[in-house]
């Protein structure tokens, strides 16, 4: 088209080659830039594409640091420098190092024990002698400490080989320590748990077959005792022996019971004096009366309480029965006191052996038994503390060695 317009217009026949000439190389490279240009857009589009795949991965990336709570920072070897890049982690007082914070700053923030280890293994990494790095420890921060574990390894290198430039993450975990320790302390009190039931049932088979050999072979002489006095006493000596394998067999009994969640409250308003009063009445008549007497303190002759009489009155039992079996000479005294305007302590005080302060949390667990010479199950007391908690009560003992113990129960009035 070119052509024809400069062929119409024009006089001189010698330029039309020309101008055909110049017509078809406009025509060659508008065609050429349109192809180039082409082929930009094409490049732009996947620059644009993988600008875009980067973000998303950025976000992706960002979104498992939060997601995992960690943080990321980076390591200078030659300029012993530390930089935190992000930092997602658990809690506000968690270590973050200025940007290009020195190294060796950071050892004061660690506890003195672990110090020595992490430090080692760092300066492995940042010497190239190790191509990862990964320690737990605890920081020391704001009067507090936590635990943190880091992992670390080398992003970069020079042309010899040295590190350049090292990557790693830090999390924290306290709960997972906490979980660990829990789980150990789980798995050493189930062990003792083992260990006491398997003395528990060693044990048992002492604890009665001795009442039993007493009856039987108190029985036994029965018929041959003439002596009326004589006859009484054994008969007192059977009575007394069958008294302490009932009590044997009523513990395990409660046990199981607890265990299976068979006992049921049966809750009603009722006045605990006498109650008490006969609890202090059965129990006199085990000791002697002389080197050991039963005593009472009831500062009002009337004390209702909605509560269940049979468990209150098997936990008062098992505190008589311990302070019984752990004191020899002196008094053992039964008493209540009102606290708090709506709470009763009731309260067995005897002037016994006393227990050990390291004892006076486990003697409560079951099997548990403090002095293995003095007969009895282990249960009574974790039986009796089962029975407060039920009662939405509360259980202690004050004791001191050789100076006996006051075992106590707080329970609302209503």
């Amino acid at each position: 088209m070119i052509g024809l317009l400069l062929y119409a217009y024009s006089d001189n026949e010698h330029l039309i080659p020309i101008f055909w000439g110049v017509g078809f190389l406009l025509a060659a490279l508008l065609i050429y830039g349109i192809f180039r240009q082409r082929r930009i857009g094409v490049r732009l589009n996947k620059e644009l594409q993988e600008l875009e795949k980067t973000r998303q991965n950025n976000i992706e990336y960002e979104f498992i640091l939060k997601a995992m709570k960690i943080a990321v920072w980076r390591m200078d070897p030659k300029m012993r420098l530390v930089t935190y890049e992000s930092d997602y982690r658990d809690g506000k007082d968690s270590y973050v190092s200025s940007p290009d914070t020195p190294i060796d700053s950071m050892w004061d923030y660690l506890e003195s024990s672990d110090m020595q280890r992490v430090k080692v293994a760092l300066e492995d990494i940042l010497a190239g002698r190790s191509d990862s790095y990964h320690q737990t420890y605890r920081v020391k921060l704001n009067n507090s400490m936590y635990w943190e574990e880091s992992y670390a390894t080398i992003s970069a290198r020079d042309e010899n080989g040295n590190p350049t430039s090292i990557v790693g993450t830090s999390l924290r975990i306290d709960e997972q320590k906490k979980m660990e320790t829990d789980l150990i302390n789980a798995r050493n009190k189930a062990e003792e748990s083992d260990r006491l039931k398997t003395a528990f049932l060693a044990n048992m088979g002492h604890e009665i077959r001795t009442p039993l050999n007493a009856i039987v072979g108190f029985a036994d002489l029965l018929p041959v005792v003439e002596s009326d006095e004589d006859r009484n006493q054994l008969i007192q000596e059977i009575q007394n022996n069958n008294h302490k394998l009932l009590q044997i067999i009523d513990g395990l009994v409660s046990m199981s019971k607890i265990e299976a969640e068979a006992k049921n409250l049966v809750m009603a308003q009722t006045d605990v004096v006498p109650i008490l009063k006969s609890i202090a009445d059965t129990h006199a008549q085990l000791v002697d009366g002389t080197t050991l007497i039963i005593a009472t303190h009831f500062p009002h002759t009337e004390l209702y309480m909605y509560t269940d009489v049979a468990k209150l009155s098997e936990i008062v039992d098992h505190l008589m029965q311990n302070a019984i079996k752990f004191t020899q000479k002196g008094s053992i005294t039964l008493g209540f006191d009102l606290v708090k305007g709506d709470h009763v302590r009731i309260y067995v005080r005897d002037t016994g052996k006393g227990i050990a302060k390291e004892d006076q949390e486990r003697i409560f667990e079951r099997f548990v038994k403090i002095d293995e010479y003095i007969p009895g199950t282990g249960l009574g007391l974790s039986v009796a503390k089962a029975h407060v908690q039920s009662l939405r009560g509360t259980l202690g003992v004050e004791s001191e060695l050789g100076k006996g113990s006051t075992f106590w129960i707080e329970l609302p009035l209503s």
